[in-house]
């Protein structure tokens, strides 16, 4: 008895033998392309158009308003009452007000001695200054050289006092607020954060705690920060483009405008009683800085930054360490902004307008929609319509207002302008990190709290360097000497595949030349594939 063939629910004209297996896939996806694909990827080009839009109106917003603020604005020693603290012969140091500085740290063996050094140089009065060391560390031998060196200042008649705790909750979070409930600094009235990597100049106090005193209604006051290895590595080139606008154009504007930023978690003066105010440091998410920022400026109070009052800091020089910062920076901002967007509407105590520029402008366009354009629009939806050409992208999408989006992004940092198209690749690489933590934010998901410390070292490369030439063996510190395949990052070197792949169709069938950046994307998805990304400049 004959077996009855097996009978396939399509037009007679689409049947290919079983064994072609090409012939089959490519029989599905005519099948599912017109009524599932095509639909899909043109709402997708829809949305990331739109989100693309957003983030050019913000971008020309932030460009408009920083010209006006150089050009017409007055300086921050004009807008506010500003005059130095004097001197006093008869008051003696009465007229200066007792000033706590915390420095939160967690096993920073290469650092712990810049931090505690450069706050025991403030030129402030001896008896007007409280040293806080907040020393989270796990460490034994790194614990007992931390409180030596507090100890070798402390003999010298400097107030600094060595805090430790039983556990590490709430992280940094955790170890200011523990600090801020010592007897000793009940009567302090401000209390500056410097991070351990972080080495603000003797006069920091005297330029910034001024206008604190002089303006019952500030909070808060930010320095920018400063770059001492930006030139180390391509990696921190990179990184210091990105934080140039940051600081350069988005603190500013905020300052100038609103009187709100977020802060950036160190070289910043708080008010304390603003602290308190706002309800005291919370660790809910991975970014108790903005926590606290936005919580206070609900209360009514204004933030001041002086991008003239800068701070010495170090940037992340391995690619793993860059990698754990920016979760934490994406990740977190989303989690914040799930968690306080309603009570955000529902405060009764700021102006509208300034609502609106929390949620739209800080939060929803430059902590969420920045992030997923870039990854959903450049990475993904872009390459896809290659493949599928009956969808297509308009030019003035596609390159026109990234390339003007892109143009404003680097007025930060005109020094680096020649490497302004690697920094596009290289930023479009780290959104999907970026897009992958903000996601975990917006659920509250299983990584939203992870908090890793950002690797610091310090003055290692320079050592190493004296060793290499003066025919030293210095020892490695950098973990450079890696497995290969502990370098390699598969999610990465996925979307090199990906994009290769789409490449290739592109230069076969396409017509706009999208060939030329998907290939030179791939090279940036391959290198930091396999762990290279900055180690060279």
């Amino acid at each position: 008895m004959a077996e009855n063939s097996p009978k396939i629910l399509i037009p007679e004209s689409f049947q290919v033998s079983r064994d072609d297996i090409t012939g089959q896939l490519s029989l599905i996806w005519e099948l599912i392309k017109a009524p599932l694909i095509v639909p899909l990827l043109k709402l997708g080009v829809y949305i990331c158009l739109a989100m693309s839009l957003m983030l050019f109106m913000e971008r020309l917003y932030m460009g408009v308003v920083i010209i006006l603020v150089k050009l017409f604005w007055k300086k921050p020693e004009k807008r506010y009452k500003f005059e130095p603290i004097q001197d006093d012969e008869e008051l003696g140091n009465s007229n200066f007000p007792v000033v706590l500085v915390q420095i939160p740290m967690y096993n920073e063996k290469e650092v712990y001695k810049i931090s505690i050094g450069a706050a025991c140089g403030l030129s402030w009065p001896s008896d007007r200054l409280v040293i806080q060391v907040l020393d989270d560390s796990t460490d034994p031998v790194i614990k007992q050289m931390v409180e030596q060196e507090c100890q070798r200042w402390a003999s010298k008649g400097v107030n600094v006092v060595y805090q430790i705790r039983e556990t590490r909750g709430g992280y940094k979070a955790g170890a200011l607020k523990e600090g801020l409930k010592r007897s000793y600094v009940k009567h302090c009235e401000y209390v500056a954060i410097i991070d351990a990597d972080f080495r603000p100049e003797p006069d920091f106090l005297r330029r910034s705690i001024p206008f604190l005193v002089h303006n019952p209604d500030i909070a808060l006051v930010q320095a920018r920060w400063r770059f001492v290895n930006a030139d180390e590595c391509l990696l921190t080139r990179m990184q210091e483009m990105s934080l140039d606008y940051h600081f350069t154009v988005e603190q500013e504007v905020g300052s100038a405008t609103h009187a709100f930023f977020g802060f950036n978690g160190t070289a910043g003066i708080w008010r304390i009683a603003a602290i308190n105010e706002a309800g005291g440091w919370k660790d809910r998410t991975t970014v108790e800085d903005m926590d606290l920022a936005v919580r206070a400026s609900l209360r009514g109070w204004k933030f001041v930054y002086l991008g003239d009052l800068q701070v010495k800091s170090e940037l992340p020089s391995t690619f793993k360490a860059f990698r754990f910062q920016q979760h934490r920076w994406s990740c977190g901002p989303a989690n914040l902004f799930r968690k306080m967007v309603w009570e955000i509407v529902t405060n009764n105590k700021v102006k509208f307008w300034k609502k609106v520029y929390v949620i739209y402008s800080f939060f929803f366009v430059r902590k969420i929609i920045a992030h997923m354009v870039t990854f959903c629009f450049y990475c993904v939806v872009l390459p896809l319509t290659i493949l599928v050409p009956e969808v297509k992208v308009p030019l003035w999408g596609a390159v026109y207002i990234p390339s003007i989006i892109t143009i404003l992004n680097s007025v930060g940092t005109p020094r680096s302008i020649h490497l302004l198209f690697y920094w596009i690749l290289f930023e479009n690489v780290m959104s999907l990190h970026r897009t992958k933590a903000t996601i975990i934010g917006l659920l509250g998901a299983g990584r939203a709290n992870e908090w890793v410390v950002t690797e610091k070292l310090g003055d290692t490369l320079k050592k190493q360097e004296a060793a290499k030439k003066a025919n030293v063996k210095a020892p490695r510190k950098l973990g450079f000497r890696f497995k290969f395949a502990d370098r390699l990052n598969t999610l990465e070197l996925g979307f090199a595949a990906f994009l290769f792949l789409s490449g290739c169709y592109d230069y076969v069938h396409g017509k706009n030349y999208y060939f030329v950046y998907l290939f030179l994307q791939t090279v940036t998805f391959f290198i930091t594939g396999i762990g290279y990304v900055g180690t060279i400049i």
